[in-house]
Order: structure tokens, then C-alpha cells, then sequence
């Protein structure tokens, strides 16, 4: 097929040959099938942010890092030159995210290049080296059900471990690869985590419990259907608890099972504050009237 304009740089540059086929259209992104001397990957164009219909959210952009000052002063501004910054900012949060990501054993796509809005990395297969499955193109038995949330939920601790919290997870941005062991033992269904240009830093922004409760969640209800007896589960609160108290680790054994901590209220205490506010509320306005002419 004829290259899209984007990846014809990077045929000019090497770093790929031919383009196959698109593989997809997204909100975000569009992603082609490419071929790389001898090995088949996927290129994956950012869209710009005219033409996405994922807005960059505030909740998602807070305390990410920038290059320098400038760019954050221009970002706040809103200038041309801030919205570039914006937009290259949120285009390589996915990189860095991919690479923080794969270092700390996270199983998702491995990043090989990024240049010019356009990220290369690996294309996950299935059996017959096709495109891989999003778990929600596929049924699964109760045990397969059980088996893969049980795998999920080991990936949003390692994620966590890592600091990292992906924000939209869900059955449309886990891919279901397939595995041969390495002494070709027979193959097995693997989940793969994709599409984490909306991550977060589980400890610099202040929704990421929020967004991690949303992401277990997801994974809860969806394998739910298959196997009911996950829909009781609290793995979100019982892991944001354990990494809140700094005990979370890749080898925690988690049970599913939380009991929130119901303190008494100190009653007296909430009035005394109510007043406070008040008499403060109450001398502001007199300065106020006393400094009016």
C-alpha cells in the first residue's frame, strides 16, 4: 500500500521498510502493520489534538514532567508554542511509559523507536501470527476467566510497583497474545497491556487512586461475567492500601477481600472547625466594610 506521509520519513530514514496495512483507527492514534528488515511491527500515528476525540484531561496531565521551565510557562499560557509542548508531551508519555514499563517486567508491547509523533514497536500476534484478540472479542470459560484476572491483577501491581497507573484499563486495550514456551512447549494466551498514552504517576498525581480503583474495576467486571464470583472482589482498595502503606511488592499475595477503617467522628471537633470558619469568615468581612470609603 501507498505510505501515509508520516511513515514515508521513516522509510527515508530506515527505520522501516514497507508499510503492509493499517491495522487500525482509533480515537488517539492510527496504527499500521510495517515491515523492519526481516521482523514485522506496528507503527503507531499519533493523531493531532484537533483530531482526536480523547481530550487531554487535566486529570491526566497533572504533574506530568515537561523539558524546562519554558515549556511549562508556555503550557500554562496556552500559546502556539505551549500547545506544541502540550501536544509532544502527551504523545511520548506513552513511550516513557512503554519503556518504564517493560523495564520493571509489566508485559506490554516492546518500544523499539520513537521519531517524529510516530512510535515503533511490537506487533502482538495470535496463533497464527495475526493481529492478536482484545479480551472483548473473546468468551472464556469460568477457569480461563479466573486464570487471566488473576495474571491482570499481578500486572497492575507490577505497574504500581513501578509507579505507574494506566488510567483507561479495560477488555478494549488488553490484546490476548499467544506464547510458545521456550523449549516449544505448547502455546498459551497471554495478556498484553497496550494504549497508555493517558498513564499516570501513581504518586505525583492526585487521581491516580481513582483512576486505579476505575482500572481494577474494569478488569473485575468484565472477567465477572464469565466467573460472578470476582464481582464481590476489592483488589483495587486492598492494593492502593498495601502501596499507600508502603507494603506493596511484585510478590504481594493479595486476597481480594477489604474492610474499610470506619473511625468514630470527633463530632465536637467538626463543630469547633465550623465555627472556626465562621469567625474567620465573619473578621474578613469586617476588615472588608472597615476598608470600604
Amino acid at each position: 500500500m501507498k505510505p501515509p506521509t508520516r511513515l514515508q520519513t521513516l522509510i527515508e530514514e530506515g527505520l522501516i521498510d514497507t508499510v503492509v496495512r493499517q491495522l487500525m483507527s482509533g480515537k488517539e492514534a492510527m496504527v499500521f502493520v510495517v515491515r523492519c528488515g526481516d521482523d514485522t511491527r506496528c507503527a503507531k500515528i499519533y493523531k493531532e489534538a484537533t483530531q482526536r476525540s480523547f481530550r487531554q484531561a487535566v486529570d491526566y496531565t497533572e504533574n506530568r514532567k515537561v523539558k524546562n521551565s519554558r515549556s511549562a510557562r508556555a503550557m500554562a499560557k496556552g500559546s502556539k508554542f505551549g500547545r506544541q509542548e502540550q501536544e509532544a508531551a502527551w504523545q511520548s508519555a506513552e513511550v516513557d511509559a512503554l519503556y518504564r514499563l517493560a523495564a520493571a517486567g509489566v508485559r506490554v508491547p516492546q518500544p523499539y523507536n520513537f521519531c517524529d509523533g510516530v512510535l515503533l514497536m511490537e506487533l502482538v500476534t495470535d496463533a497464527n501470527g495475526d493481529a492478536a484478540p482484545r479480551l472483548n472479542d473473546v468468551a472464556f470459560t469460568p477457569e480461563r476467566a479466573r486464570q487471566h484476572h488473576a495474571t491482570l491483577i499481578k500486572e497492575v501491581v507490577r505497574m504500581l510497583c513501578a509507579g505507574v497507573v494506566h488510567g483507561d484499563l479495560s477488555e478494549f486495550n488488553i490484546l490476548l497474545a499467544h506464547t510458545t514456551g521456550a523449549d516449544g512447549a505448547a502455546g498459551l494466551d497471554e495478556p498484553v497491556i497496550i494504549d497508555l498514552p493517558q498513564a499516570v504517576d501513581a504518586a505525583g498525581n492526585n487521581h491516580a487512586q481513582r483512576m486505579l480503583l476505575r482500572d481494577v474495576g474494569n478488569l473485575r467486571d468484565f472477567f465477572g461475567q464469565f466467573a460472578p464470583e470476582l464481582l464481590t472482589t476489592q483488589y483495587g482498595p486492598e492494593m492502593w492500601n498495601l502501596y499507600q502503606a508502603g507494603l506493596l511488592g511484585n510478590d504481594t499475595l493479595l486476597t481480594g477481600h477489604f474492610e474499610r477503617a470506619h473511625a468514630d467522628v470527633d463530632m465536637q471537633a467538626v463543630l469547633r472547625e465550623i465555627d472556626d470558619a465562621r469567625a474567620e469568615d465573619a473578621a474578613r468581612r469586617l476588615r472588608m466594610a472597615v476598608l470600604t470609603p
